[in-house]
């Protein structure tokens, strides 16, 4: 008796999914995360990401769509997670001149510790942003930090220890410049300049000056 032809699996069949699926998305997302920030978008091919999370091309384009659709994902968790990280924070819950040491604390911290983060937002400033415009919902995720900088800056000028002019995407252009400049420039800075700015004692420093740096900024000035 002869056997049944297998069916061929087209294109719009699931894969079959043997793996526990949010498990599995987030081990696509880890993954990528380093495959883009390390090849760019250009440079970083699906193959090879599915050969490091033991699944299957076929099974990435189905959870995203496509390359594209992966790296807006990859863009778009980056983000979510250093946001997430300030709202546990609880920021809110501190005398404003403690919150703003403990944003700056943090956002400094966080770029230290995630070289991934810096080289990604590094590549998509190549591209202009243009898959970050795409997201619709990254306006809104990076929406919390200012809420959060409003804030703290309200209660302070209320309680007359910050100025009353200052504008909060200013305050976090100033926090983030710095921090994500000493990575993202590091190899090119330490070139120049002999410096090694992953050195412990000059980041001590460097955490130091860009606390004083914007407590300066938000003083009340007398006179």
């Amino acid at each position: 008796m002869s056997k049944m032809p297998k069916k061929k699996a087209t294109a719009e069949q699931p894969p079959v999914v043997t793996r526990d699926p949010e498990a599995s998305v987030q081990d696509i997302l880890a993954v990528a995360t380093e495959e883009f920030a390390i090849n760019g978008l250009s440079g970083a091919r699906v193959d090879q990401i599915a050969e490091r999370t033991r699944t299957s091309k076929r099974m990435i384009y189905y959870y995203f769509k496509g390359k594209e659709g992966l790296y807006q994902a990859v863009l778009e968790k980056a983000y979510m997670d250093i946001r997430a990280l300030e709202e546990k924070a609880k920021l809110l819950d501190m005398e404003p001149r403690a919150a703003m040491r403990k944003l700056i604390e943090l956002t400094f911290d966080y770029d230290e510790t995630h070289p991934l983060f810096i080289s990604l937002v590094s590549v998509e400033n190549i591209h202009q942003a243009k898959h970050l415009t795409n997201l619709t919902s990254i306006k809104d995720v990076n929406q919390s930090v200012i809420r959060t900088l409003t804030s703290i800056l309200e209660r302070g000028r209320k309680e007359g220890v910050f100025r009353a002019d200052l504008d909060p995407v200013d305050v976090h252009l100033l926090i983030s410049a710095f921090c994500f400049f000493r990575v993202s420039n590091r190899h090119t800075f330490g070139a120049i300049f002999d410096r090694d700015l992953s050195d412990p004692k000059l980041r001590k420093r460097h955490k130091k000056i860009i606390i004083e740096a914007v407590e300066r900024l938000l003083e009340v000035r007398k006179g």
